[in-house]
């Protein structure tokens, strides 16, 4: 791990010629205050004296009990309230021309964010995560995130939620021609262990100012990184459009997921544009069948199985 104008990077997936997606680390180096300031989500709003602190951070969680607190015993009699967080970060080198996410695994709860003033949107509630392209808004120098967080309406939950942006933040650079965000889904409608059938739909889309066409290359990696399965399919995209290309492999031999054996593959997603490699994405899955029957139950693989839970609601 090494770190770029305070940001952490932590991985960078490339492929040939210089294609890249970096997802960089933007949990450390913020601001916090409790309270609502008027004004904080502006770029020159003073907060030298808000604490510092790096994320994931959960306010609650450092007040003092109270029995007369709002939440009451669902909340575990901690402090809520509304709360701010503010980031000023710079781009990394070579950023300029890339499309720029900015992601944010969970937020509770009703996050408003902000970048250079600029309202990106609120997301309700608490628990999925959410993401922001944020490329039109970006300044050559340093930009300024902002957080708000409302969990001031109580009670809201039955259980402890904590308050705050209390999961991982990333921002992500991408080539104009990429693999949409979330853009990846994978299925295995057939699989034994003799040979499985690997169903990939994914969303390519075209970010440049005129049209391009390329290669959609799927690989399916083995546990070792070794290729047992590839497709290629060739695409034409207008300038600003997307499209969803579903691709069909066939693995031989596979290793099944189960719960004794959870044995897992990646799916390498390769946006050529022409001998370029424009974008690389990598996405975890396993190999395996499920259904349930009126009868036996939930069955993986064929087998029954009994499910087993715990009350961890996140």
């Amino acid at each position: 791990r090494r770190c770029v104008l305070g940001l952490a990077i932590l991985s960078v997936a490339a492929g040939s010629a210089g294609g890249q997606r970096q997802r960089l680390s933007m949990d450390p180096g913020w601001r916090f205050t409790l309270g609502d300031p008027a004004g904080a989500e502006q770029p020159g709003f003073d907060d030298h004296e808000w604490r510092r602190l790096d994320l994931p951070h959960d306010w609650s969680i450092e007040g003092t009990p109270r029995q007369d607190a709002p939440g009451g015993g669902r909340a575990g009699y901690f402090p809520t309230g509304t709360g701010w967080y503010r980031k000023a970060f710079r781009l990394p080198a070579g950023a300029h021309g890339h499309r720029a996410w900015l992601e944010f695994d969970g937020v509770y709860m009703n996050g408003d964010v902000w970048i250079n003033g600029v309202h990106l949107g609120r997301r309700p509630f608490g628990y999925i995560g959410f993401a922001y392209d944020i490329t039109p808004h970006l300044l050559a120098g340093v930009n300024v995130v902002a957080v708000r967080v409302d969990n001031s309406r109580q009670p809201n939950s039955r259980w402890y939620t904590g308050s705050g942006v209390y999961r991982h933040v990333w921002l992500t650079l991408v080539d104009p021609l990429h693999v949409g965000h979330w853009g990846t889904y994978v299925t295995t409608p057939r699989a034994d262990s003799t040979s499985a059938e690997v169903v990939v739909r994914t969303r390519v889309e075209n970010d440049h100012g005129a049209p391009h066409r390329g290669v959609l290359r799927s690989l399916v990696l083995d546990g070792a990184g070794r290729e047992v399965a590839r497709t290629e399919t060739p695409f034409s995209l207008d300038a600003g459009q997307k499209v969803e290309l579903d691709q069909r492999l066939q693995v031989a031999s596979p290793r099944l997921w189960s719960v004794e054996t959870p044995n897992l593959y990646a799916l390498r997603s390769e946006v050529l544009d022409g001998a370029r490699a424009a974008d690389v994405s990598t996405t975890t899955f396993g190999i395996r069948t499920i259904a349930y029957d009126a009868d036996r139950g939930f069955l993986l693989n064929g087998r029954r199985v009994k499910m087993k839970g715990v009350n961890l609601h996140h």
